[in-house]
C-alpha cells in the first residue's frame, strides 16, 4: 500500500485507490490518515465534515461513509468488508482507527527522515544531515492534503505539517552552512527569503550566508529590506536575535567567520543560554508552507515558487 498526503492525496494497492472522490468521504479518509493509529472520536469526524451545526442524521451518514472506505479498501487489498473492518478501518471506544501496517506511508518517512536528519546534525555528521533531510524535503510535492477540503480539524494539522517543513529547511542549511557551502546555498536561501518575508529564521541564515561568502554589503541590504517590509505590513521590527546579527556584521564580529555551528552562532545572538544542539531560535511568523526547490532535489513549485 502507498499512501500519499504530502502533496496530491492517495492510498492505492498497485494501480487500485482507496480515495473517494465524493467530498466528506474523502476529507474523512483524510482525517483518520492524519491520526493514524490513533482514535478519532465520531463526534470528531462529524465535526470535521459539517460543522458546528451537523444535520440530525450526522452519524447514520458518518455511518454510512465508513461503509463506503471499508468497500474501498476490501476492493484495493482484494479482502473482504468484514476483514478491512476488522484489522485495517477498526470500531473503537465511540470513534474509528486506521490501521497501515504495512504500507509506504510518505508522511511517516517524512517525520522518521527529519528527526533522524536533526539528530545527525547535533552529534555533528553534516553529511549525513544534509542527506536525510534532503531525502525528506524530496517526499513533498505540494501542500500537504492539497486536494481535499479543510475542515477546522485538518486545517490546524496541515498548518503543523507545514510548519514541519520548514523546520527541516532551516535545518538542512543549518548543516550546509556549517560544512561550509555557503555560496552553494545561496540562491536557494534568497528565494526562500522572497518567499516568506516575514520568517525571521530563514531569513538569519541568507544574511550570514552572505556574510560568510564575502558580500557583507548585501547581507546589511537584505537585513535592511526585512525590516522594512515588517515595518510596513505588520508594524514591528525584526527580533532581538536578528538586530544582533545585522550589528555583528556591521562590526565584522569574529564570531561570524569561526568554526561555531550555525545553531550555537544564532543562539549566541539570540542570547539564549542553550547547547549547540538545541532547536531553531528566533519568531517564526508563519510561513506559506512548501513552495521552493532545495538545491535541484526538491521540486516543489507551486504559488509562483522561484525556479
Amino acid at each position: 500500500m502507498i499512501v500519499e498526503t504530502l502533496g496530491s492525496f492517495d492510498v492505492r494497492v498497485g494501480k487500485s485507490s482507496a480515495v473517494p472522490t465524493a467530498k466528506k468521504p474523502r476529507m474523512a479518509l483524510a482525517l483518520l490518515l492524519l491520526n493514524e493509529g490513533r482514535v478519532v472520536p465520531a463526534a470528531s469526524l462529524i465535526e470535521e465534515l459539517w460543522g458546528e451545526q451537523p444535520p440530525r442524521s450526522a452519524m447514520t451518514t458518518l455511518q454510512t461513509y465508513v461503509l463506503q472506505l471499508r468497500k474501498a479498501f476490501a476492493r484495493a487489498l482484494k479482502v473482504s468488508v468484514t476483514e478491512v473492518g476488522q484489522r485495517v478501518l477498526v470500531n473503537r471506544h465511540g470513534g474509528y482507527v486506521l490501521h497501515l501496517d504495512p504500507a509506504e506511508y510518505d508522511l511517516r518517512e517524512f517525520k522518521h527522515l527529519a528527526a533522524a536528519g536533526n539528530s545527525a546534525l547535533r552529534r555533528g555528521d553534516l553529511d549525513e544531515a544534509v542527506r536525510l533531510l534532503r531525502r525528506a524535503l524530496d517526499l513533498w510535492s505540494g501542500p500537504a492534503l492539497a486536494d481535499v477540503e479543510h475542515g477546522r480539524l485538518i486545517a490546524a494539522e496541515v498548518v503543523g505539517l507545514e510548519q514541519s517543513w520548514v523546520t527541516a529547511l532551516e535545518t538542512l542549511y543549518c548543516a550546509e552552512l556549517d560544512r561550509g557551502r555557503h555560496r552553494e546555498v545561496l540562491g536557494d536561501l534568497a528565494c526562500l527569503a522572497t518567499k516568506h518575508p516575514f520568517h525571521e529564521q530563514l531569513h538569519a541564515l541568507h544574511i550570514l550566508a552572505l556574510c560568510r561568502s564575502g558580500q557583507r554589503h548585501y547581507a546589511l541590504e537584505a537585513y535592511r529590506r526585512m525590516r522594512a517590509a515588517m515595518q510596513r505590513e505588520l508594524g514591528i521590527d525584526p527580533c532581538q536575535m536578528l538586530q544582533r546579527l545585522q550589528q555583528a556584521v556591521l562590526e565584522g564580529d569574529p564570531w561570524l567567520y569561526g568554526t561555531t555551528s550555525v545553531r550555537a552562532l544564532l543562539n549566541h545572538y539570540s542570547g539564549a543560554r542553550r547547547s549547540p544542539g538545541d532547536g531553531a531560535l528566533g519568531r517564526h511568523v508563519p510561513a506559506e508552507g512548501p513552495g521552493i526547490p532545495v538545491q535541484g532535489r526538491v521540486s516543489v513549485q507551486l504559488n509562483g515558487a522561484c525556479s
